[in-house]
């Protein structure tokens, strides 16, 4: 049984260097959410908002994304949060908050590609499949190759997180822009017991499912990948 902190029990896990797990997930908790923030960031100057660079938020300083509750909440149960600050009043565009808000999305799925790919590349590297003159031995191999897999899996969690339809997520506060009907209950008082209750039900029920699930998608793609063009391995 686990202990219950997460740390002590990656760190106690028999069947994995807890040690790298630790480590990979904390630098990616802290390196995603920065570039999701700032995603927000960029594109809403772009649009004409100047508010995250007036207020100091246009920087790499995980503090001033995150703060400090979130960052304490990271340390005792794994997980985080960031914020951008974004004036809808000065984005020029009819969805221009919208777009805004998807750009933080956007940004995970990037992220999750990009580490997919070094992860299916990675194996093949590593055992001298892709060079043969080049192995690259353990512990670096199968270090890297949990520090792949585990960028690819969260930033698929945190995108599809995200997408929720619930404000003040981006998927909530992109259907707010793109459906009046959809914003005026959401500002109800109604609205607001309704997002609250998404939010109790998904940690509840299906907070776990997430992580399942992007789990299975990034190991089912890369030993698809494997399988196709490295049978070998």
């Amino acid at each position: 049984m686990g202990s219950g902190w997460w740390i002590s029990d990656y760190l106690n896990n028999p069947n994995i260097n807890g040690q790298v797990w630790v480590v990979s997930w904390a630098v990616w908790v802290v390196f995603s959410i920065c570039l999701h923030e700032l995603a927000h960031g960029w594109t809403a100057i772009k649009l004409g908002d100047d508010t995250p660079r007036l207020a100091g938020h246009m920087t790499w300083n995980p503090l001033v994304h995150m703060g400090p509750y979130s960052l304490l909440m990271f340390v005792f149960i794994g997980i985080a949060w960031g914020a951008m600050p974004v004036n809808p009043n000065k984005l020029r565009g009819r969805y221009a908050d919208a777009i805004v808000s998807l750009a933080g999305p956007l940004m995970n799925l990037s992220l999750a590609i990009i580490s997919l790919i070094c992860l299916m590349l990675w194996g093949p590297l590593s055992q001298g499949h892709l060079i043969s003159s080049v192995t690259i031995p353990d512990p670096l191999a199968t270090n890297l190759q949990t520090f792949f897999h585990l960028g690819a899996m969260l930033n698929i969690v945190l995108m599809l997180f995200n997408l929720l339809p619930v404000p003040p997520l981006d998927g909530g506060r992109i259907l707010m822009d793109v459906m009046p009907s959809y914003r005026r209950m959401m500002q109800s008082e109604n609205g607001r017991w309704i997002a609250l209750g998404v939010f109790v039900i998904f940690f509840v029920f299906a907070g776990s499912l997430i992580f399942d699930v992007a789990g299975f998608i990034v190991s089912s793609i890369s030993i698809f990948f494997w399988a196709i063009f490295f049978p070998n391995m």
